[in-house]
């Protein structure tokens, strides 16, 4: 994975900073807020996707390989790099 939440957290911190400079004139100060709020929208929708993706986790752990997940949550295809599903008879499920 290229950005990890880590990274986020840095991006967003970095903002703050940007922010805080006292340096900053009148333009550059509107400039940063609206930046940031930017930076914050994207963040917010990152962090939607995270919670998502674990909720998702959590229904298929749930369900087991008997379940039926929605298909929007696309659980039915396999993740790369995932142990395929195996069904109750020690074969991958289909």
């Amino acid at each position: 994975m290229k950005n990890t939440l880590g990274d986020l957290t840095d991006h967003l911190f970095a903002a703050l900073e940007r922010l805080n400079n006292e340096d900053l004139n009148e333009d550059r100060i509107k400039s940063e807020i609206a930046r940031a709020g930017a930076i914050s929208g994207v963040a917010r929708e990152i962090i939607a996707a995270g919670a998502l993706a674990v909720k998702a986790a959590e229904v298929r752990h749930e369900l087991g390989a008997a379940g039926n997940p929605p298909a929007i949550l696309g659980l039915d295809k396999p993740r790369l790099g995932a142990a395929p599903r195996l069904n109750g008879a020690g074969r991958e499920h289909t």
